[in-house]
């Protein structure tokens, strides 16, 4: 029958234990702090592909709503709302004006249903986060340099205007009976 173990037996296994312990928690903390890392800049690489949408988008708006019969005076990026404290309600990526109409277009790698779904709720409630704009005839205008068919369809049923990239461009993928929804 094998020998008990002594307390000083038990005593460096607990301490072995509990050294084990805290080199894993110091190894959980380090894969921690590398997968925040990696999020940041994953984060970062995808503001510069929204970014790299944007400046795509641009100046095409310009082309394209101008053979709309909506000249275009003003494209701003990035324009943003905040209520009263101070906090963020919304962003639009490229807010495109004339004297009469202001067009919110949501720009996108990759364009997908709820994409559009959350531009419809942010037209719904640009006029009260953008009073400025109360007077205009507010359009809406979604952007993807992919954009599936089915999302591309919902997006023009809704009555938003449908830009995709097309070779080195972007087109307007609205035909000549579309009629743009107004809020």
């Amino acid at each position: 029958m094998p020998n008990a173990p002594t307390f000083d037996d038990v005593w460096r296994m607990f301490q072995e234990t509990d050294r084990k312990m805290q080199e894993n928690a110091r190894q959980m903390e380090e894969t921690d702090r590398r997968l925040k890392e990696v999020t940041r800049q994953l984060g970062s690489h995808g503001n510069r592909l929204g970014e790299f949408v944007q400046e795509m988008v641009r100046p095409a708006v310009v082309r394209l709503f101008k053979s709309r019969n909506l000249p275009v005076h003003q494209v701003m990026p990035n324009v943003a709302a905040y209520d009263d404290d101070g906090r963020f309600v919304m962003e639009i990526d490229l807010l495109v004006i004339n004297a009469t109409t202001a067009i919110a277009v949501e720009c996108k790698s990759k364009l997908t249903i709820e994409d559009v779904t959350e531009h419809l709720e942010r037209l719904d409630r640009f006029k009260a986060c953008f009073p400025q704009y109360g007077g205009y005839t507010l359009l809406g205008a979604v952007a993807g340099m992919v954009l599936p068919d089915d999302v591309g369809r919902h997006a023009y049923r809704r009555g938003l205007y449908v830009l995709a990239q097309s070779g080195d461009g972007v087109l307007l993928r609205n035909d000549g009976d579309f009629q743009p929804r107004a809020w």
